[in-house]
């Protein structure tokens, strides 16, 4: 991630009101009229226009206007895996598949969601509860609705930016467990502090981490503008998608069905599902390889220019560390705040000066790899993810420059950086060190590690050390003098 507010770059790296009853059923548009199968598309470089307290809540049934909103189709829920007892655990290895509806009204910026996790215990040991991640949780002022496990229905709590669900048993490694977790909240209507992650505003709602995702306990609250997220990929995420009134959206998935006012996206092996919409999204597009690269944007954005560096980013990274993972990628025009990735998709915020594009674009598109390919702990090890992230960034553009930071650990999590010093300690520090690795070790072999560190870890959970031992193991140097005094904790 990279931050930039309106035009200046900075260091850091439902009181619900849907219609009653049915929603009104009348084609999809893409402005605020016809109806059409996909925005407006514009071939290759002519863009036209350019808590605190834990909260016991259990039962109640989640409604949006007369009817509940419902997944789309789950399976019956199977007889229950779980066993009596209890181990006072939870894991985040586990594979999960997610089908969620999220009503989205634009004009009061209520929200309602339902979503059920079907998920495997995949990490070796039983567990006992879930712990999902949903910022909905400290942006929101969400209200939990029915919360259910295997159908029976469940006591959940709330505490920070996680949802804690007891399982009623132990699920013993290797068994499934269907969860369903339904809330209602409220968009932001502003961009002030992190607001900027969960709003409506700009004429754009903009949805980060708004499906409640397994996860691990993890802070929200940070000295800097670090992310606090640590998320492993699903194999798949449905979500259907219902508007208030005919909204453009540009999702993690890609669009499989669509019918009056709902809309029903998929993706496969992504850590996160964002959802932007606006009533008047435009779109240019481009073909790179077998990546079809889109932008989405409103009058006034510089979009041609978004989509030129999109497209050099992700044609100059393939070469360098892999063939991007998903068939397309998406640029799109965010309500505003700052820069950010999401897997298949980054967000340029609205009011982004055009000098800015080219890092900004180049920044979270190489999160595409580390992030969105090679997961971590972005909380507790920010140089996995954003250090790796910044290097590919500079050196594809070539604009490395020096720290304005004095020298400091790489190996501390987010809460242990100022404000002042965390963009220059981990993003250009953290990067620099990574060339310097590859100055000594040679090109050739440093790129040969770090493609085999990404091939290791696709669509996996990486973590610092596993990156500097991948690079240690591609030279006959002996790089962990290096390491020590950076990584005082792992070497």
């Amino acid at each position: 991630m990279h931050r930039l507010r309106r035009t200046l770059l900075l260091p850091l790296g439902l009181g619900l009101a849907l219609a009653a009853a049915a929603l009104p059923v009348s084609p999809i548009a893409e402005r605020s009229a016809a109806p059409a199968a996909e925005p407006p598309t514009v071939s290759a470089g002519h863009v036209a226009g350019a808590t605190s307290q834990p909260a016991r809540i259990s039962g109640g049934t989640l409604r949006t206007g007369a009817a509940p909103i419902r997944p789309p189709a789950p399976a019956d829920a199977p007889a229950t895996q779980l066993v009596s007892g209890s181990v006072d655990r939870a894991s985040i290895r586990m594979s999960a598949t997610y089908a969620a509806a999220l009503n989205l009204n634009f004009g009061t910026r209520a929200i309602a969601v339902d979503t059920t996790i079907t998920a495997t215990n995949t990490s070796g040991t039983s567990v006992d509860r879930v712990e999902l991640n949903t910022i909905a949780a400290r942006l929101g002022g969400i209200r939990l609705g029915t919360v259910s496990v295997d159908g029976r229905a469940a006591s959940a709590s709330i505490r920070d930016q996680t949802i804690l669900v007891p399982l009623g048993g132990v699920l013993p490694a290797g068994a499934t467990v269907k969860v369903r977790v339904a809330y209602r909240a409220t968009l932001k209507g502003d961009l002030a502090g992190s607001n900027w992650l969960f709003t409506r505003t700009n004429g754009v709602a903009s949805l980060y981490r708004w499906l409640p995702w397994i996860s691990r306990e993890t802070a929200f609250t940070r000295p800097n503008h670090g992310d606090p997220f640590v998320t492993p990929a699903s194999p798949r995420v449905t979500v259907r998608i219902t508007t208030d009134r005919p909204l453009v959206l540009a999702t993690t998935g890609d669009r499989i069905a669509s019918s009056g006012l709902s809309q029903t996206f998929e993706a496969r092996n992504v850590r996160d599902f964002t959802v932007t919409a606006a009533p008047d999204f435009r779109t240019g597009s481009r073909v790179v390889g077998n990546t079809t690269v889109r932008v989405w944007y409103r009058p006034g954005f510089p979009a041609t220019t978004a989509l030129d560096q999109a497209v050099r980013a992700i044609g100059r990274m393939n070469a360098l560390v892999g063939t991007y993972p998903y068939r397309t990628y998406k640029v799109v025009q965010s309500a505003g705040g700052y820069a950010m990735e999401a897997p298949g998709l980054i967000w340029l915020p609205t009011g982004v000066a055009p000098s800015s594009i080219p890092y900004l674009v180049h920044h979270e598109t190489a999160h595409q790899w580390f992030y969105g390919l090679v997961g971590s702990d972005q909380a507790r090890e920010p140089f996995t993810d954003e250090a790796a992230a910044d290097f590919l960034a500079r050196y594809t553009l070539g604009s490395k420059r020096a720290s304005r930071c004095s020298t400091a650990r790489l190996d501390l999590t987010i809460y242990s950086y100022s404000s002042a010093c965390y963009y220059e300690t981990i993003y250009i520090q953290g990067g620099n060190f990574l060339d310097d690795l590859r100055s000594r070790m040679g090109s050739t072999a440093f790129w040969k590690g770090l493609r085999a560190y990404v091939s290791a870890n696709r669509y996996g959970m990486a973590t610092t050390k596993s990156l500097l031992d991948t690079l240690d193991a591609h030279t006959s140097l002996n790089l962990v003098p290096r390491y020590e005094p950076r990584f005082p904790r792992l070497y």
